[in-house]
């Protein structure tokens, strides 16, 4: 398996290059692979989303509705990850959630390998260059969510949670998120909240509010600035960074993000920790469920005297659930 990505994913960055700008196909796969990869596909995804239907048809009785959005994925990854005076590592990532939707009138059943509060520091999220649950794969959670009816571009829209984090001993928890989206004037930026507060027995608490102010250029064209402020009781500091980003689509099936990050921690006494320069290049290299992402870097880091290094990542995802989805830079 591990072989077979890694394969895939080299033989997917030449087709990136060969066919950035050409003339747009749905996939950049051979006939023979094509005629593999989509049966496998189609039962893994049907799979994925019968399983939590049939999950939720036993929780919801009669309340169930097979019609119901279900946002049930699977998703595997393999990423080579390089920086400059560290090395190669990279692995084989596993990431998946089952929702269950119609449960009770806005209580939902989640189940989710990678919780938000799992990701870590600010620095260790920052790129998004390796996954975070790479890092620790004890990370799954069982829990319900209770969501208010409410657009976010009118109210607050809440969020409650509670459940468990499914490692031994059993690491209960109780989150509440708000988000809020608000149209600036008459004109075309618009300006998002994210705000996150969690509690896990193990960990202690955390928080976290992100502020993202933004317009389209063009057509093809969007700026972004991104606020973070985040403090985990863990780690007992204060973290926050500014990103500053351009998303460009190049054409159906490609995009480019150009982006300035700055990192830094401490209420008391702020400094900065990183600056880096970002561009990644994202490819739907089969019809909307498979990926590749080049991830060229430049860092400047305060622990080894904002000496400029390189980085790089090269990643292969491929996405199993039953509505395809081509959301290249989701949250």
């Amino acid at each position: 398996m591990r072989k077979f990505f890694a394969l895939a994913c080299l033989g997917s960055l030449l087709l990136l290059t060969a066919q950035a700008y050409a003339e747009e196909e749905d996939s950049d796969l051979p006939d023979w692979a094509e005629e593999e990869v989509e049966p496998f596909r189609a039962r893994v995804g049907n799979w994925v989303d019968n399983t939590s239907r049939n999950i939720d048809a036993f929780f919801g009785g009669d309340r169930y509705n097979d019609t119901s959005t279900n946002e049930s994925y699977l998703r595997l990854g393999q990423e080579i990850d390089w920086m400059e005076g560290e090395g190669v590592d990279g692995d084989i990532s596993v990431r998946y959630r089952i929702d269950l939707p119609t449960t009770e009138e806005r209580l939902r059943l989640v189940i989710e390998s990678d919780p938000e509060e799992s990701q870590g520091t600010l620095t260790e999220q920052g790129s998004g260059r390796l996954y975070n649950d790479q890092r620790d794969r004890r990370n799954s959670t069982f829990g319900l969510d209770w969501l208010e009816d409410r657009d976010k571009r009118e109210n607050w829209s809440n969020r409650f949670g509670a459940g468990v984090r499914l490692r031994l001993p059993l690491d209960p928890y109780v989150r509440f998120t708000s988000e809020r989206l608000w149209d600036i004037g008459d004109g075309p930026w618009q300006l998002e909240s994210f705000n996150r507060l969690s509690w896990f027995n193990n960990d202690g608490y955390s928080a976290r509010t992100e502020w993202d102010i933004g317009r389209p250029l063009s057509e093809n064209r969007h700026l972004r600035f991104i606020t973070n402020v985040q403090w985990r009781e863990e780690e007992d500091t204060l973290e926050f960074s500014e990103i500053a980003e351009i998303n460009q689509r190049l054409n159906k099936r490609s995009a480019l993000r150009y982006s300035a990050i700055a990192l830094g921690e401490s209420a008391s006494n702020p400094r900065m920790t990183n600056y880096y320069l970002q561009t990644r290049y994202r490819r739907d290299i089969h019809k909307g469920i498979m990926f590749a992402d080049v991830i060229p870097e430049l860092h400047f880091q305060r622990e080894v005297s904002y000496d400029p290094r390189w980085a790089m990542t090269l990643r292969l995802e491929m996405y199993f659930q039953r509505e395809i989805s081509r959301d290249y830079f989701g949250r």
